[in-house]
């Protein structure tokens, strides 16, 4: 019985280095940042757009939401299989009357932020849309939150 007792311990003793060695690695601080979404449709009212953003960097999409203005209040259409990459498109469009004409919040991007380095964010308008269905011209900008940052 006593053998065993020691064998057990050789064999702790010498696979312990290596499972020691198979932990994780400490990846650093973790935050989340709010991402704002901005689209300025320069006067011509916004019935839709879609948008892709992409994550330079050490950082995951954790959640999405609506923006400020009532025709984008509703979260954006996205592919929910997104949240797992570091490149998202959002979309949305409204039928009504009630269309922003200046620079809006349209939605917000959640992010999950690992490490000491922090990410940086691109946004690229692929189509913005009038009440008529036809292409608007209009600029998007990405503006994250500075709240919860180190």
């Amino acid at each position: 019985m006593r053998c065993r007792s020691v064998h057990a311990l050789v064999a702790a003793l010498v696979l312990l280095p290596a499972l020691v060695m198979a932990a994780p690695p400490d990846e650093g601080p973790i935050r989340f940042r709010p991402v704002h979404v901005y689209v300025d449709p320069a006067g011509v009212p916004l019935a839709a757009y879609q948008i892709e953003i992409v994550v330079d960097g050490n950082a995951q999409i954790v959640g999405v939401e609506g923006g400020e203005h009532p025709a984008f209040i509703a979260p954006p259409k996205y592919d929910p299989a997104a949240l797992a990459g570091g490149r998202i498109i959002i979309a949305a469009f409204d039928t009504g009357s009630d269309l922003p004409t200046q620079r809006t919040r349209v939605a917000t991007v959640h992010m999950r932020e690992v490490g000491s380095v922090e990410p940086t964010y691109r946004a690229t308008l692929e189509i913005a849309g009038g009440p008529d269905g036809r292409p608007i011209n209009a600029t998007v900008e990405l503006v994250p939150d500075e709240g919860d940052a180190p």
